[in-house]
């Protein structure tokens, strides 16, 4: 059974977030923890050892955020950011809901970039999904899990 590979669409500041982490991860986090295993090793009896348990629970952690940060910087494809007439991953898009005054604005992203908090929304969102492709002035139709609505896409940036 063949695995299959799947692009990681990132911005450049996404790309350059995640080289930052994967780094601090790799040559301060990781140190830390290898030391503070062999602290607790010193300690003696490891099954009673608390110290040690938690050490290596967190490397667990760190060495798992680290497969999947080097994962994404193997299969990267940065997002070209420039202006189009269509609706793309990059793309900063305003939206109104058809038959209300609701206007949104987001910027589409990949998916690991996605931050509903800053209206960052990922290229598989039923949104984006539903707009990709579209020029200014179209009216599409979401398919969310809550139902179907229309929205209308009126800027791209």
């Amino acid at each position: 059974m063949k695995s299959e590979k799947k692009e990681v669409f990132l911005t450049a500041e996404g790309y350059a977030e995640i080289k930052v982490e994967l780094d601090v991860l790799k040559k301060v986090k990781r140190p830390e923890v290898i030391k503070s295993i062999k602290e607790a090793r010193a300690l003696g009896d490891l099954s009673e050892n608390a110290d040690y348990h938690a050490a290596r629970e967190e490397q667990g952690v760190i060495e798992g955020r680290i497969q999947e940060l080097e994962y994404m910087v193997d299969h990267v494809v940065l997002i070209k950011e420039e202006v189009s007439d269509r609706a793309k991953i990059g793309s900063c898009i305003k939206i109104k809901y058809v038959g209300e005054n609701d206007v949104e604005e987001y910027k589409i992203v990949g998916s690991s970039e996605a931050d509903p908090f800053e209206n960052k929304i990922s290229n598989e969102s039923p949104i984006a999904v539903a707009i990709l492709g579209k020029k200014i002035g179209t009216v599409a139709t979401v398919e969310s899990p809550n139902g179907k609505y229309d929205i209308e896409l009126i800027e791209i940036k």
